[in-house]
């Protein structure tokens, strides 16, 4: 019980983040705020602090900032649509940059406990494809395809996101390493293309060469995954103020592009919608149950289980908002755009369908996304 009441706490912690970014930006443009509130449904406990009213409610799952004069017109010069397009535009902007700003701080916490893993090849299996193209320990991936890559991670989320596809591979070797390879030695791959390794020495091997290959992962049975066939050591350290903020930025970029991916790959039917998303049931249950799992190591390990989920879900509450969904701050930037192109707002009420046509959408998402964790409870 405790641990899914942790979880609740977790998620709404990060919605009132959220919804604080439009509230302390409307509070410095002049807009009033009707409600502030954490959850949805009935109120449980409010209070009037000015002309805002403070709520918690029932349901701990979203939450709201109402502004006057953000759905219609009105008179008042406190009205959200009374405001400079610029000023709307960071009112609901501020929403999803708070959520990347403390998803920020938490990898902070998990980076500097932590460390970070480096892509750099600890070894290569026998006759993996990343072995007939050359590949050997100590070289570090820099790109796949054009896509730089940071960490370990990266290569595993390309991999699982692409599927069997030929991948160049660009990686920098120890001089060492590649003392005595010509550029453009070639191993056969997977598919039986030619992978060129090309080398490109600085000087007498004073210091890392550059190279690229090309090669397609093998499908294993026994992870049921397609794989390099390379391996990786664990995590290393970080050192300094400012590798600590370049690593710690690199993980809520990472949540991002994951999300994305993951968007990609349900858009493409290499995943099912079920297996892509999962809602505020589902996401309570698994935080509950690692939380679980860390209380068995030790609190810091609790506390680094939490940290990883805010990370994660504030990231992902910050680029699902960002969508161009109606209803969602995406939907709404997209018609403040506009109106910023144009010189003049689009039609109140049509805008007001569009969104009301899209709320209807998300709630219907919504319910069969609550069914479908019910259903994966049971």
């Amino acid at each position: 019980m405790l641990n899914i009441l942790a979880a609740v706490l977790l998620f709404g912690f990060i919605v009132l983040v959220h919804e604080f970014g439009h509230f302390l930006l409307a509070k410095c443009s002049g807009i009033g705020v009707v409600e502030f509130s954490v959850g949805m449904g009935p109120r449980l406990v409010s209070f009037q602090k000015g002309e805002t009213r403070y709520s918690i409610k029932a349901l701990p799952f979203g939450g709201s900032c109402m502004m006057v004069g953000e759905d219609a017109e009105n008179p008042d010069p406190k009205a959200f649509n009374n405001k400079p397009v610029l000023s709307r535009i960071a009112v609901i902007a501020a929403g999803p940059v708070f959520n990347f700003i403390l998803a920020f701080l938490f990898a902070m916490i998990i980076v500097a406990q932590v460390g970070h893993d480096a892509p750099v090849l600890t070894g290569v299996m026998e006759g993996s494809p990343a072995e007939e193209a050359g590949l050997q320990a100590g070289d570090c991936i820099t790109k796949i395809n054009g896509r730089h890559i940071t960490a370990y991670r990266d290569i595993m989320l390309y991999t699982f996101s692409h599927p069997g596809q030929e991948m160049k591979v660009q990686f920098t070797r120890p001089s060492s390493g590649l003392a005595g390879t010509e550029a453009g030695n070639s191993a056969e791959t997977a598919t039986g293309n030619k992978a060129g390794a090309s080398a490109e020495a600085a000087g007498k091997n004073d210091g890392p060469t550059s190279g690229m290959v090309v090669l397609t992962p093998r499908f294993s049975e026994e992870y049921n995954s397609y794989m390099m066939g390379v391996q990786f050591g664990g995590y290393q350290k970080v050192h300094g103020l400012w590798p600590l903020i370049h690593y710690s930025a690199y993980e809520v970029k990472y949540c991002v592009m994951s999300t994305m991916d993951s968007l990609g790959m349900l858009f493409r039917h290499q995943i099912r919608a079920e297996e892509a998303v999962t809602g505020p049931v589902g996401i309570v249950n698994m935080v509950g149950e690692t939380v679980q799992e860390g209380r068995q190591i030790g609190a810091r390990a609790v506390v680094l289980v939490l940290a990883n989920w805010v990370l994660l879900l504030s990231s992902s509450l910050g680029i699902m908002n960002l969508l161009p969904i109606p209803a969602l701050d995406g939907g709404r930037l997209v018609f403040l755009l506009i109106e910023l192109v144009r010189g003049k707002p689009v039609d109140p009420e049509k805008e007001g369908m569009v969104h009301m046509a899209g709320m209807a959408v998300l709630m219907t998402l919504m319910v069969l996304v609550l069914f479908n964790d019910i259903r994966n409870l049971m």
